[in-house]
């Protein structure tokens, strides 16, 4: 590890990284394949709710602020990492180092609120069928898609904010792409004002959302177990996608925090760059699968779209 001050800090190494030779040209031709797949079906699905009146209800709207955040996201990764695939020095400026880390941290608080909004979208639409339209109007949607994206826009800064002064004895990092606790972990000076934040705001960002999910399905089971059958269709229907998002988004983060904070030496190197990659790539790929052959009214704007049928 190279020592120096926090002046001289310009670039960090990414050091997970490892020579793969000519197969490099493959993986940057399966990865743009990927990036070119996820924003096609990203902005197509952002294109149809926008143009559809029809679709301008709570649900697709809320469904429209999470397509605009995998295009977020795999925005700042993908074109990160075709960069990285075909250079032989993987180094990247402080910086865009910290750029990096705030497009991706936003987009995976951003995902969270997302999915905790859309939970309590689905809870008053079937718990409360007959106070859904009153509880659940276009101000209170502009409001909640408001705060989803502000909160973690304003907490990121902070956090990246508290991490910038910081004097390091390093500048290696051992992963693909750039993470705030990594380069934490190199300080030589006191993190704890860094790490009483990071605690905060994960409980807020995280642990809050997952547990207002977790109420939601509660009630929405409750209230499908003693309920009729169209009541239990209409809740399979409509939340089995957002289920299917969340447990495939968790599965990833939770990796990503346990390589982040414990030794993952004994995993094999390549299982641990596809695992670290899985939530920022695969989830931006599921969610528009997932929603766009999941629900109907979505299927038939999007034929209508790309076939111009009436």
């Amino acid at each position: 590890m190279m020592m120096m001050n926090s002046t001289q800090v310009s670039y960090f190494a990414l050091v997970a990284y490892f020579d793969t030779g000519l197969f490099k040209y493959l993986y940057f031709l399966l990865i743009m394949s990927l990036y070119v797949f996820i924003v096609s079906a990203n902005v197509l699905l952002i294109v149809v709710i926008c143009s559809n009146r029809s679709l301008h209800e709570p649900m697709y709207l809320f469904l429209c602020s999470l397509f605009v955040n995998e295009l977020y996201g795999s925005t700042g990764l993908f074109p990160f990492l075709l960069v990285q695939i075909l250079s032989d020095i993987h180094t990247v400026a402080a910086p865009l180092c910290f750029l990096q880390i705030f497009c991706v941290y936003t987009y995976v608080c951003v995902e969270f609120l997302n999915l905790a909004v859309m939970s309590y979208d689905r809870y008053l639409a079937i718990c409360c069928p007959l106070q859904y339209n009153t509880r659940m109007t276009l101000n209170k949607v502009a409001v909640l898609v408001a705060v989803t994206w502000l909160f973690p826009v304003v907490a990121i800064a902070v956090l990246i904010s508290l991490s910038v002064p910081l004097q390091l004895c390093g500048n290696v990092i051992n992963k693909v792409y750039c993470g705030n606790y990594s380069i934490v972990k190199l300080a030589c000076s006191d993190t704890s004002v860094n790490n009483i934040y990071g605690l905060i705001y994960t409980v807020v960002s995280i642990i809050i959302p997952l547990l207002l999910i977790l109420y939601t399905y509660i009630k929405i089971l409750m209230v499908c177990f003693s309920g009729c059958k169209q009541t239990r269709q209409k809740a399979v229907s409509t939340c089995t996608p957002h289920l299917a998002s969340l447990l495939n988004f968790s599965f990833g983060g939770c990796f990503q925090i346990l390589q982040s904070r414990f030794d993952m030496s004994g995993v094999p190197n390549m299982m641990r760059i596809f695992l670290s990659l899985y939530f920022l790539s695969c989830q931006p790929l599921f969610t528009p699968l997932l929603y766009g052959l999941n629900m109907s009214r979505i299927r038939s704007a999007c034929r209508r779209v790309l076939c111009g049928d009436g």
